[in-house]
């Protein structure tokens, strides 16, 4: 079983058997042999043996992150506990012009921790502390390898809970969170990250150690934090974060709904929404999606049932008691036929466990399958699903949608058996045109999961020349020599001297052989 993404012009490693070492966005095996040497003996001096690795079976382990299709063996992996450590081998990839890749718990489906055979592998899993959780000031100050559960942990005894919660939250760091913006089912009413994180301590590119934001809100100035969040590690690496914690609320109701179609359920939606409640969650999967979590984890969704939504409604207990009236209401208006009530946390975590699981649950149904992600507005969700649909149909690819109903952001998991001739290929094609509904519905190319290596050959269709110029201007004030995550995000790396504007001839890293143009 595999999961992948990609598309088929993929800025990423090629697909099938050309080696990814060989591509221009994850280097070549051998280079500056030197430099890398020179890191090493860094990092051997600060940290002990287990926090350098060199040994080719050892490095393996982190060749990919949860984009398992593209693999990359780094050079050199360095586990640090410190900011300080970390900080002083930052420093030493800048001074012998080492490329490096930072990493959480390797969870990303973009490809964004994606090793470079020419480089180091940064790995903050080791960086774990709570370092306080200040209830009087709703903020927690935590390691970017801290895992995103453990921060609900530990301020759950003050009466508070951290709200970004994507489905892979038991094991996915914060530290990766910031980086690719992460958002979870509970974005819909609480927002994604950038929305909870007030501060970080950053390492530049260049081994300085500074602070961005804090503990008080809208810090003066440019918001140089909100550019570094989500900026999947191309600005530098977070050694801390400060969080916002939220209330926990007085009453939490979740729902389970059964409809005999997609269009419905997104009816339902819709009504909802417009009618002005905003629930804390409202997810919807399909058929195909709902048989793969029954197959996996036994969630016991209403049978026969075309769509299900998942409906959280949280608050003061009036509040969610005239809410809950509603979407009732509205539900049924809409042609559902069931509607269960969890009546305790036991019931609350099954009817949320047929959800969560639902990527790795398409295993059970197929033996490879592309996650994809992409958004468009909610408005658009009938016609778009319907468009995915007659392009299953067309091409004979299966595809199972689970998505976060409330703001359109879609998740199809598109299925296929790689044994079979020409079947990825297919998947591939479908995976692409999915992503071209989203843009010509007014949408874009990722909502969670961010470009990384993946979507990179994307970026041209939703941003100009001009708009991907300025991007890459911002990022060379940060990283003049392009070494913080190179190969991410931009299809064509900019060179931090050259001038923006329209081209007269080929790039030069295109001429030289060492990038590609889309």
């Amino acid at each position: 079983m595999s999961g992948t993404h990609g598309t088929e012009t993929t800025a990423g490693p090629v697909l099938g058997d050309t080696p990814p070492e060989a591509t221009s966005a994850t280097g070549e095996a051998g280079d500056n042999a030197a430099g890398i040497a020179a890191v090493g003996r860094v990092a051997r001096e600060l940290m002990p043996e287990t926090g350098v690795i060199a040994d080719p079976t050892q490095l393996r382990t982190y060749e990919c992150d949860g984009l398992a299709h593209y693999r990359v063996t780094p050079a050199l992996v360095v586990l640090p506990e410190t900011t300080e450590q970390l900080a002083a081998v930052v420093k030493a990839c800048s001074e012998h012009g080492v490329p490096f890749v930072a990493r959480g718990s390797g969870t990303g489906l973009s490809g964004g921790a994606l090793p470079r055979a020419d480089g180091v592998l940064l790995v903050t899993s080791r960086m774990r502390t709570i370092r306080e959780v200040r209830r009087a000031d709703q903020r927690a100050i935590v390691d970017p390898g801290v895992i995103n559960l453990d921060v609900t942990r530990a301020a759950t005894p003050e009466g508070y809970y951290y709200a970004p919660d994507p489905s892979s939250q038991q094991i996915c760091s914060i530290g990766g969170n910031l980086a690719e913006n992460s958002g979870g089912a509970h974005c819909l009413k609480y927002g994604f990250t950038s929305n909870h994180v007030l501060g970080t301590e950053l390492i530049t590119p260049q081994g300085d150690v500074v602070q961005l934001g804090g503990l008080a809100p809208d810090a003066p100035g440019y918001d140089l934090l909100g550019t570094v969040v989500g900026s999947e590690g191309t600005l530098g690496i977070a050694t801390t974060a400060t969080v916002r914690l939220v209330r926990l609320p007085e009453e939490v109701r979740t729902l389970l709904v059964g409809f005999h179609t997609t269009d419905d359920a997104g009816a339902a939606t819709s009504a909802i929404i417009s009618a002005g409640v905003l629930p804390a969650a409202i997810e919807m999967m399909d058929a195909l999606a709902i048989e793969a979590a029954e197959a996996a984890v036994h969630c016991n969704y209403p049978a026969g049932a075309g769509a299900v939504l998942v409906i959280e409604l949280d608050g003061a207990a009036a509040e969610v008691e005239h809410e809950y009236a509603l979407v009732e209401r509205f539900c049924q208006e809409n042609g559902s036929f069931e509607l269960r009530l969890a009546t305790d946390a036991t019931e609350r975590a099954l009817i949320w466990r047929g959800r969560k699981s639902a990527f790795a649950a398409v295993g059970r149904i197929s033996p490879d399958y592309i996650v994809q992600d992409g958004v468009i507005p909610r408005t658009a969700l009938p016609e778009v699903l319907r468009a995915i649909a007659e392009l299953s149909e067309s091409s004979g690819v299966r595809v199972a949608n689970v998505f976060h109903a409330g703001d359109g952001n879609l998740h199809p998991l598109v299925l296929f058996d790689g044994e079979k001739e020409g079947a990825t290929e297919a998947a591939e094609k479908v995976s692409g045109a999915i992503l071209d509904l989203c843009i010509t519905h007014g949408g874009a190319i990722t909502g969670e999961h961010g470009v990384g290596v993946d979507k990179a050959a994307y970026m041209p269709k939703m941003f100009t020349d001009d708009d991907l110029d300025t991007m890459q201007l911002v990022r060379c004030a940060f990283d003049p020599g392009n070494i913080s995550n190179p190969g991410k995000v931009f299809p064509t790396p900019r060179l931090c001297g050259e001038v923006p504007g329209k081209r007269k001839k080929a790039h030069p890293l295109v001429e030289a052989g060492l990038a590609d143009a889309f």
